[in-house]
């Protein structure tokens, strides 16, 4: 799993430290956006948390009942510190999103202005600016999709909640499904976990260091949690009567 965090890390730094950009590099009114996007949304509320229990629910099936227990309590302890943490460093940092600084640069958006406004003030400013964008830059066409991508994503860009959410769940999954002997759905979820990362820079919601950054803490997060499992998991066992724990894990 340690070199599976390496690989994640690899290909953002790779990015970051070529000064490359990926946004706009793609036509966003193609099969590939939309795909991009359908991948993008496995990670956007409310569908994120389908996508959590799609995968526990694959889980259960292919490891024991013990490992499955502590995988739950694994993966709740890094998703609450991964929205916490994410909801903490956003407007700390206050990073503006590539299509926005896009949207500044053809003189459609004032991102200093635009990001002091409320979130339905800022969906509405935001979809004036596309529709704008349309005649100032009719060499960058948006679909039906993207567009509302970019006016429901309308907050900060540091760090990549996506980014933190696939890498974090990846990694920890990935772990536990590993200890059970399973090799197929770690590397599944590892290739998730990277297609996430660049459907965001691709899309125009996120920096190159924003997806690197969010890698590096994500994986942090994930193998903290299992450390935290692995260390709880004897006295939290303690603490149901030994028959109902037995009845439960058989």
């Amino acid at each position: 799993m340690l070199a599976a965090w390496a690989v994640l890390l690899m290909l953002p730094a790779t990015i970051y430290l070529t000064a490359s950009s990926l946004f706009p590099g793609i036509a966003l009114d193609t099969w590939l956006s939309e795909a991009l996007y359908w991948l993008t949304s496995t990670g956007t509320a409310p569908y994120g948390i389908i996508t959590g229990l799609l995968i526990l629910t694959a889980c259960y099936r292919r490891m024991s009942k013990p490992h499955f227990l502590k995988l739950v309590l694994a993966v709740s302890i890094s998703m609450a510190a991964t929205l916490s943490l994410n909801h903490f460093l956003k407007p700390y940092f206050a990073e503006p999103r590539p299509n926005a600084a896009l949207l500044e640069q053809e003189y459609l958006l004032n991102t200093q202005d635009f990001y002091q406004h409320s979130k339905a003030d800022k969906r509405e400013l935001i979809g004036i600016a596309i529709q704008q964008l349309d005649v100032a830059r009719p060499d960058l066409q948006l679909s039906a999709s993207i567009k509302r991508h970019w006016q429901h994503e309308v907050g900060y860009a540091f760090p990549s909640g996506h980014t933190l959410f696939a890498v974090t769940l990846a990694l920890v999954v990935g772990y536990y499904l590993l200890l059970a002997g399973n090799l197929i759905m770690p590397a599944v979820l590892l290739s998730w976990a990277i297609a996430m990362g660049f459907s965001r820079m691709l899309l125009g919601m996120h920096w190159p260091q924003d997806v690197l950054a969010s890698t590096a803490i994500g994986g942090s997060i994930a193998f903290g949690s299992i450390y935290l499992t692995q260390a709880l998991w004897p006295r939290l066992s303690l603490l149901l009567p030994k028959s109902r724990l037995m009845n439960w894990i058989t």
